[in-house]
Order: C-alpha cells, then structure tokens, then sequence
C-alpha cells in the first residue's frame, strides 16, 4: 500500500489529494492511509495542509530524494496510477487491463523487471486518441507502453487466441474513472 500512495502521489506532483481521495485512489481504506500519510509526512516524503476540516498531501517535490524516488516509482509502481490518468475518460472504453510481464510482476509472479507496459482497452475506441494517449503515458514511465484496443464482442466471445490468453494470464485493472478504487 506504502508503494502504491507513492507513486500516486510522486506521479502527479502537481495534485493535492485529501486522504480519502488517496485512500480511493490506492484501494486502501481511509484509516489505513492516514496511517501511512502520517508516517510519510513525518519522513519528510510529503508534504500536508489543513483546508477547514480536510487534510490534504502532496509529494514532497523539494526533498533531495524526490528525483530519485520518482524514477523508482515510475519504474514499479508507475504504470497503474499513470494509465488510470491517460484513460480516463476515454469515450468508447469499456475495461482496460495491463497484462504480460509487468502485471504477472505486480501479482508477485518472480522473474526480471518488465522493459514495456502491455495494455489492453476494451471497447469501441478512437485507435488515434488510443496511441496519443499511450505516448504520454511513456513519456513519463520511460518505457514502451503498448496498446491494444479489442471490440466488446471479441472480449466476451472469448475464443480469440490473443484475448483467450490476456484473460488466463495475471492482470491488472485499469480504472477508467479515476474516482474509481483501485483494486490490488
């Protein structure tokens, strides 16, 4: 949980989130992320403000480990709370997933650090925005991140080869709402 409310945070240094926000946004529940928040605010990881009875939390861009720990995040943790921000909102889509190495990684699965993202979006997308949208996502995870758009039919039908293996293999959902709660 500690990684994911990183990288969340460290990926969108720009946002303030209030815990319940970073409690959505990491699957985690309110009081476990104000746990975590607190220890990371005392570590000087983040940074907190009062906003009348909120609390809201942002990474500490100032520290000296700021660089270093966002290139880690980005690395590991990254492609989950960047993708939720590229795709959301993405008329057409139904579900995304990450599948191949990197989510059998994110499963526990042992083996090397995956060199791409694999995604998968399901649904009627513009192949155009579909791309767009990945370019910027590598841009700011410094690694390919491949897209593949899938019609709801074939995903359902599910005897297409490529489809039948993304869907028997570990994945992992993409929110397409970032309010939506991610689920680890």
């Amino acid at each position: 949980m500690q990684g994911r409310l990183l990288a969340l945070l460290y990926l969108h240094p720009e946002v303030e989130y209030s815990i319940t926000d970073a409690a959505a946004g990491t699957g985690a529940s309110v009081k476990a992320a104000h746990q975590e928040i607190s220890r990371l605010v005392e570590a000087g990881l983040l940074t907190d403000r009062r906003a009348g009875t909120s609390r809201l939390v942002r990474a500490a861009v100032d520290s000296p480990l700021a660089r270093p720990l966002t290139d880690l995040l980005a690395l590991t943790y990254g492609p989950l709370p960047v993708l939720t921000t590229a795709l959301s909102g993405l008329r057409g889509a139904e579900t995304a997933y990450i599948y191949g190495s990197w989510a059998a990684r994110y499963n526990g699965e042992p083996g090397p650090p995956p060199a791409d993202v694999d995604v998968i979006v399901v649904g009627d997308v513009d192949v155009d925005d579909l791309d767009e949208r990945a370019r910027r996502a590598e841009k700011i995870l410094r690694r390919e991140v491949n897209v593949r758009r899938v019609r709801p039919e074939t995903w359902a039908d599910g005897t297409d080869p490529f489809v039948s293996t993304v869907r028997a293999r570990p994945k992992v959902a993409v929110p397409l709402d970032e309010q939506e709660q991610v689920d680890a």
